[in-house]
């Protein structure tokens, strides 16, 4: 039975559950993989418009690691993991156990865990957003770049073609004892997918 309300905040509510169901299936996930113990925190949910997602993460020409995948079925649409190079480097450090060096360059180990990692959330997001909706969502093999923000959204507009306008903020922070390390992971429904979306988890639009 799906519920319907005119409370403005109650399309927020839905989503922070979306936040909040994927962020303890990625914890236990992750727990797993790495065979320690995984926290999360709960997550912040926000709206950001699509120019605006590169502000989140320091500007368009800031050098970030991101991991980007496609998602197909009911509701289509983008997904990126942004992290800034000395997020990612404590995410390498406190959760994996790998010493990454300062700079740009990785190894395919690496790369290769990052990529893990962020394949995991967007599992566990689109699990939880899928469970929630009843909808069929598929990801795409992720992708992951170490480049400026701005070419990999510009790349991902070459792949993909034309994106929403406006872009689903999940911050995201990873919790082993007192270290953390976070990470802003951003779905961008086409244009067409927002009213299916929500129609399916009982929100209506005005």
């Amino acid at each position: 039975m799906k519920l319907f309300s005119h409370n403005p905040d109650f399309k927020m509510d839905v989503l922070r559950e979306v936040g909040n169901i994927g962020a303890g299936h990625a914890a236990t996930a992750l727990s797993r993989l790495l065979d320690k113990p995984i926290d999360m925190a709960v997550p912040t949910v926000s709206f950001v418009p699509f120019e605006s997602i590169a502000d989140r993460v320091g500007g368009l020409e800031e050098v970030v690691v991101s991991i980007f995948l496609r998602v197909d079925g009911a509701a289509p649409g983008n997904m990126f993991f942004l992290m800034s190079r000395s997020q990612a480097r404590r995410l390498l450090q406190e959760l994996v156990g790998l010493e990454s060096a300062d700079g740009d360059d990785y190894s395919e180990l690496e790369l290769s865990a990052l990529c893990e990692i962020g394949n995991i959330l967007a599992g566990s997001y689109l699990s939880s957003l899928a469970d929630l909706t009843g909808l069929s969502l598929t990801p795409s093999v992720p992708s992951i770049a170490v480049d400026m923000a701005g070419a990999i959204l510009s790349y991902g507009l070459l792949q993909f073609g034309t994106m929403g306008d406006d872009a689903l903020l999940i911050d995201t922070t990873f919790l082993k004892g007192r270290q953390e390390a976070e990470g802003h992971f951003f779905f961008i429904p086409d244009p067409d997918s927002f009213e299916k979306l929500f129609l399916s988890l009982g929100v209506p639009l005005e």
